[in-house]
């Protein structure tokens, strides 16, 4: 299991388009999964998951984020998991840390 986490500033909407766009779009094999959005006051949080075919781990990886903000301020926690092929422990996360680059790439843009 990978995990990212950032601390941003901007537009929630338009970060949270931007992350689910530049997810789907590195990858031909990347699905949104589901998610679900809501507010708590003035603080915005969104969950999302997405899945992709890892070619590296021959075996399917998932990537789930939840970006939260208060005004212009973001925080953003992704975790990865499911790039292992071992019954027991995990001798194989190649998968896993690619999909987490490909968000870091995306947040690095922003």
């Amino acid at each position: 299991m990978a995990m990212l986490e950032r601390t941003l500033t901007g537009d929630f909407n338009e970060v949270l388009h931007k992350l689910h766009n530049g997810i789907l779009d590195a990858s031909i094999s990347a699905s949104y999964e589901n998610g679900t959005n809501y507010m708590m006051g003035d603080t915005h949080c969104a969950m999302r998951m997405y899945e992709r075919y890892s070619y590296t781990g021959s075996n399917r990886v998932a990537l789930c984020f939840i970006l939260t903000g208060l005004g212009d301020q973001l925080r953003l926690t992704a975790i990865t998991a499911g790039g292992s092929q071992a019954l027991f422990f995990k001798i194989n996360t190649w998968g896993e840390d690619a999909f987490l680059d490909t968000l870091a790439q995306v947040v690095d843009q922003l």
